[in-house]
């Protein structure tokens, strides 16, 4: 648990919010994540929202639709009216989640993007990348690691999706994917131990090692 609460930590990056052009929702297994944007909304801090995600490692067989028309249908129960919200349902990644949203939103220059706790830091080092020149705020549901596991997304799938993208954020950085991400000493010492321990499920085969 202290190592897992370490990468949590490490990976639980936001900024500050103020009003944007659009509300950006990435889709996932986490419907709080649509939650969350339509709390935003209601807020007044943008006119529209933006879903976007088909379906990924977690979400294959979960929704009958695409992540991104379940989380609007979520933020249509939630009381957003269907006229303020697009639906991205093509994108299979967090490049591909920026990149088609920045076809959509060409002239957007403020957007506020909705992405689970511990999928922030990648984000936010994916949009150095993929969408520079816009200004980003990124935010998520607020609640703890005890909190995030959930039916279909349990604890121990958790802590391997948060080892597995520690790996990520260092190899892609390497590939010039996303911006290069400061990897503290605690994060390295906490990722040996929980792959020694065998979160390893969201690591490609015999990739064990942030080194190259």
């Amino acid at each position: 648990m202290r190592n897992a609460r370490i990468l949590w930590d490490y990976h639980d990056t936001g900024t500050p919010l103020a009003p944007a052009d659009a509300i950006i929702g990435l889709g996932s297994y986490d419907l709080r994540v649509a939650d969350r944007c339509a709390e935003l909304f209601h807020s007044g801090l943008a006119p529209r929202i933006v879903f976007s995600g088909a379906s990924g490692n977690w979400t294959g067989g979960l929704y009958a639709t695409s992540e991104a028309q379940a989380f609007a249908d979520r933020a249509i129960a939630l009381g957003v009216a269907g006229s303020v919200i697009s639906v991205e349902p093509n994108s299979t990644n967090i490049a591909e989640n920026i990149g088609f949203v920045r076809a959509l939103l060409p002239e957007a220059g403020r957007l506020i993007w909705v992405t689970k706790p511990q999928t922030r830091r990648r984000v936010s080092a994916t949009l150095r990348v993929v969408w520079p020149k816009a200004h980003s705020m990124i935010a998520a549901p607020e609640h703890d690691l005890a909190a995030q596991p959930t039916e279909h997304h349990r604890f121990d799938a958790l802590v391997s999706e948060m080892v597995g993208d520690v790996w990520r954020m260092a190899a892609y950085a390497r590939k010039g994917f996303q911006a290069s991400q400061p990897m503290p000493p605690a994060v390295r010492t906490a990722f040996d131990a929980l792959v020694a321990a065998g979160f390893t499920h969201h690591l490609p085969d015999n990739m064990r090692s942030l080194d190259p």
